[in-house]
C-alpha cells in the first residue's frame, strides 16, 4: 500500500498554467493514471476536444463545478459527481464558473498513446485525426489511410 499527500506532490502541466498534481508515480500505479486539478475560473483541462481512442477516462469533482463540451452539447458537473468517456468519446472540460474547481482525472489503461481530435482527414475524409506529438507542435496523422498533417491549426481550432 502507498499514500500520498496531495499537496506535496510537484505541480506540473504539459500545456497550459494549469495547478496538475500526477499521483500515478508518487502512488506508484501501473494500471491507473491519476491526477488531481485545481482550475481557476476560465481554465480548461486540456486545450481542445480531443478523444483517447486506447484510454477511458472518469472526471470527479471534489469542489466547484466544470464543463464538459461534447460533441453533443455541454453537461456541467457538479462537487459530488462525476463523469466518465468511453474510449473514443470527445470532450474538454473547462471552469466556466467563477469560482475554483477542484477535480480527479483517472484514466484506464494508465498510459495513453492515441489521442484523437475532431478533424477531418483531407485526403480520404476519416472524420478524426491522430495526435502525433513533435519538435514546436503537433501534427494531426490520419489513422485509416496515413496522411501526415503538417502545422495544423492551433489545438484550440481543433
Amino acid at each position: 500500500m502507498d499514500t500520498v499527500v496531495i499537496d506535496d506532490v510537484a505541480s506540473t502541466s504539459f500545456e497550459t498554467e494549469l495547478d496538475r498534481r500526477g499521483l500515478s508515480d508518487p502512488l506508484g500505479t501501473t494500471d491507473v493514471a491519476l491526477n488531481q486539478y485545481r482550475l481557476a475560473p476560465g481554465q480548461r483541462l486540456s486545450t481542445g476536444l480531443h478523444a483517447h481512442a486506447d484510454q477511458e477516462e472518469v472526471f470527479v469533482v471534489v469542489d466547484g463545478e466544470l464543463t464538459f463540451e461534447t460533441e453533443d452539447n455541454d453537461v456541467v458537473v457538479r462537487n459530488g459527481e462525476a463523469i466518465r468517456f468511453a474510449p473514443g468519446e470527445f470532450q474538454s472540460g473547462k471552469n466556466a464558473s467563477d469560482a475554483e474547481v477542484v477535480v480527479f482525472a483517472i484514466g484506464a489503461p494508465r498510459e495513453t498513446t492515441d489521442v484523437r481530435v475532431p478533424k477531418e482527414c483531407p485526403k480520404c475524409g476519416h472524420e478524426d485525426m491522430r495526435v502525433v506529438a513533435g519538435g514546436e507542435g503537433d501534427n494531426l496523422r490520419c489513422p485509416e489511410c496515413d496522411c501526415l498533417l503538417e502545422n495544423p491549426p492551433p489545438r484550440a481550432e481543433w
